[in-house]
């Protein structure tokens, strides 16, 4: 005997083996019981969420010989049998795709003037009927309006919008909803124990998520799974392998090398899983959906029931969730939304998803406001982490640092551990990074630094780093030699760069002393490559350019 898919074996036969549609299947069930059944019903919905099932368990209620107390068919009768096998000629269904003329309509209407010759009603059940042509819909209004008082139309769509609103309002409309995963998954699991398969809980889930809401892809999805690694146990793993996705640890690695903007890392990753025969489209659709859970997380404690992720990956989640804000995730999941629609007809579809992670990783490809903001995001965690910017190096830092021609020590990396004698630019960026370069000191000097102003003379070209302190005890503290030394072993770490210490007053010097600039300013110009020239002093020297 040839073998019957699961979706076609298991095909619910009475109300109460219809999953998830409870609104529904208790307002048909009332209807029968008390006799008020219409003469024409629409059931609007996804794919693989019942339609059919429950307009063929409708058909065989209302002709049943010996209904049960719920209304629901025996399924034992001769009339229930003869439907169930599909020769009652009280059932007729019609496919709108490719029975949608005028013509099939006018067959319909000469065919409702016979009464049914066993059971008391004709029922006819009309598949995607928003496919039926403007004069086929017509044709059908007049009969649909008032049809016998033994027959039923029963009209089902995946598309609504598409029927005119004459058919909508001789109707009584039904919404069937998207199936939730956790009945999804109880309903496998059911299936999979009559089927005699082992399966973990964790690959039923998954299968369930897959489905997104549709019992007949679910059923679909787990025969394919059954008859890839028949006889064995249908793990995790082995479910992920035969759906052509990845797990999520995966998603997270891919996620964290394009939030550190290392694109290189993010093109290698995505190659790794071609070829462990990943398909592009799922990969895609997967990683989107994991952004969406991590964009959940970012705004809201309490989506665990949402979400449907385990305890460990939720975690992951939150930490992720801290390191790029949601103007960034945005941007992510438009650009894979609109990669997702494009690798539908793509035969490129690898160089493509590249294109899209390189746009992700560098922001700077990107003109529109999300992309700026992304920039930033990158600019202030290097500023955070003391990745600081290389200036260019001019003729005369050449000579300070011993780089200049004719010195033999040419090409050497100014970022060489070495320490050279800081620049006016140096100690610019020295006092945009106060705040870190303070935090990596030890107390008491720590205390003493949160409150000092960074001050220097770029006039006269010295590396003096001034430190404007109210406090005498402050600036003694500071002044301290062997403090001194570990504030300047602290800039050395960061910068390689010699800085001499000074904790002076608020009022001395100021004639050498500078104006603070604002941070602000100096991170504008970052961004915009703008170089940040310095008020004139008050001996009229001019300002040495940034």
């Amino acid at each position: 005997m040839s073998y019957t898919a699961l979706y076609r074996k298991f095909r619910p036969t009475t109300f109460d083996e219809v999953k998830g549609q409870d609104h529904i299947v208790t307002t048909l069930k009332n209807q029968l019981k008390a006799g008020r059944i219409g003469h024409a019903y629409l059931f609007c919905g996804t794919r693989g969420t019942g339609k059919t099932t429950v307009a063929k368990i409708l058909a065989r209620a209302v002709n049943c010989e010996s209904p049960l107390e719920d209304g629901s068919p025996c399924n034992a009768c001769e009339t229930c049998r003869e439907i169930l096998n599909g020769t009652s000629g009280n059932v007729i269904e019609i496919d709108a795709a490719s029975n949608n003329g005028v013509d099939n309509i006018r067959e319909i209407r000469e065919e409702v003037q016979y009464r049914p010759t066993r059971g008391r009603y004709k029922v006819y059940i009309i598949d995607e009927v928003h496919m039926l042509s403007t004069g086929a819909f017509n044709a059908l209004l007049k009969t649909l309006e008032e049809p016998p008082e033994y027959v039923i139309f029963i009209l089902a769509t995946t598309e609504v919008n598409k029927i005119p609103v004459t058919i909508l309002s001789r109707c009584q409309r039904y919404n069937f909803h998207r199936i939730t995963i956790d009945t999804i998954a109880s309903r496998l699991q059911d299936l999979l124990e009559k089927e005699g398969v082992d399966a973990e809980e964790k690959a039923i889930r998954y299968v369930a998520k897959a489905a997104d809401g549709s019992m007949r892809d679910a059923l679909s999805l787990l025969d394919q799974c059954i008859a890839f690694y028949l006889g064995q146990k249908l793990t995790y793993e082995k479910v992920l392998d035969v759906l052509g996705t990845v797990d999520t640890e995966v998603f997270s690695r891919l996620l964290r090398r394009v939030i550190e903007g290392d694109a290189s890392e993010a093109i290698r990753i995505l190659n790794e899983m071609v070829r462990n025969g990943k398909e592009m489209g799922q990969l895609v659709t997967d990683f989107t959906w994991y952004l969406r859970n991590l964009m959940l997380v970012q705004n809201s404690d309490d989506l665990e029931d949402v979400l449907d992720v385990s305890a460990e990956n939720l975690q992951q989640l939150k930490e992720e969730s801290t390191m790029i804000d949601s103007n960034g995730l945005m941007r992510y999941i438009r650009i894979l939304s609109d990669l997702s629609n494009q690798l539908r007809y793509a035969t490129q579809k690898q160089i493509l998803t590249e294109t899209a992670l390189i746009r992700l990783c560098k922001p700077q490809m990107d003109t529109d406001l999300s992309g700026v903001l992304d920039r930033i995001r990158q600019l202030e965690k290097k500023m955070e982490t003391g990745a600081f910017l290389q200036a260019p190096v001019s003729a005369s830092a050449a000579e300070r640092t011993g780089n200049a021609p004719g010195t033999g020590t040419e090409g050497i990396n100014p970022k060489q551990p070495a320490a050279v004698k800081a620049a006016s630019e140096d100690l610019r960026r020295i006092r945009a990074e106060w705040k870190k370069i303070a935090g990596m000191t030890r107390e008491p000097l720590h205390a003493y630094l949160e409150k000092a102003v960074p001050k220097y003379d770029s006039a006269s070209g010295s590396n003096v780093l001034y430190l404007s302190m109210e406090d005498d005890i402050s600036r003694t503290q500071v002044n301290d030699e062997s403090r001194k030394e570990e504030l300047k072993a602290v800039i050395r770490e960061l910068t390689g760069k010699e800085v001499e210490i000074e904790a002076v007053a608020p009022d001395a010097g100021g004639e050498k002393i500078l104006a603070d600039i604002p941070v602000e300013e100096i991170l504008e110009a970052e961004i915009q490559g703008i170089p940040i020239e310095e008020e004139d002093d008050d001996d009229g020297e001019e300002p040495e350019d940034y």
